[in-house]
């Protein structure tokens, strides 16, 4: 299922801005009020829609991550990516985008529905924790990133995770699944 405009808006919960109402925008809010008021999250600290940018074969494409957690430097230590689906079929992809993100890797990933979520050691691509209580509060958060072991990729493996991280990404967000998907074709060149 994709994304599509539902040809409203609606205020975002972070910013206070008005954005618009997609099929999956209202999961998103309610994400982020938990993460915030339930979690400890500083409102400041999360980044939404942020993209992954990457190239393949000349091409240059683009990928958004729903929310980026950032420490006090503003480097990235977590990240969250929503699914409609199987959350489980989310995990390699997410743990890819936790290994591409600009400033990255973070120490762990969440890929969650809003009703199930996987918490993912980003080192290792195991899920570390299952259910919505796997998401983590801010200060136990820090404690795990501060715990883990993070290493930058190397060239090859930068390579070799972009190709795999464009697999799923073509699938997902490359090939329209009906003539009445509103979501625009997944940038190519820029």
């Amino acid at each position: 299922m994709h994304e599509s405009s539902l040809g409203g808006t609606l205020r975002d919960y972070l910013t206070g801005d008005e954005i618009d109402e997609t099929t999956f925008e209202e999961f998103r809010q309610l994400l982020a009020r938990l993460l915030v008021e339930e979690l400890g999250y500083p409102k400041e600290r999360i980044r939404a829609k942020v993209p992954i940018r990457y190239c393949v074969d000349g091409e240059d494409f683009e990928r958004p991550v729903d929310y980026v957690i950032q420490d006090g430097a503003g480097r990235p230590i977590f990240i969250i990516l929503f699914c409609a689906g199987d959350v489980m079929s989310f995990e390699r992809e997410t743990v890819c985008a936790g290994r591409l993100i600009e400033g990255g890797p973070v120490a762990y990933a969440l890929v969650t529905d809003t009703m199930e979520a996987s918490l993912l050691d980003v080192r290792t691509g195991e899920a570390v924790a299952h259910g919505m209580n796997a998401v983590p509060h801010w200060d136990r958060l820090n404690d795990m990133v501060a715990e883990a072991e993070i290493k930058p990729l190397t060239d090859e493996q930068r390579e070799k995770q972009t190709r795999v991280f464009h697999t799923y990404c073509g699938f997902i967000y490359g090939a329209c699944c009906s003539e009445s998907c509103s979501l625009p074709p997944m940038p190519k060149k820029k």
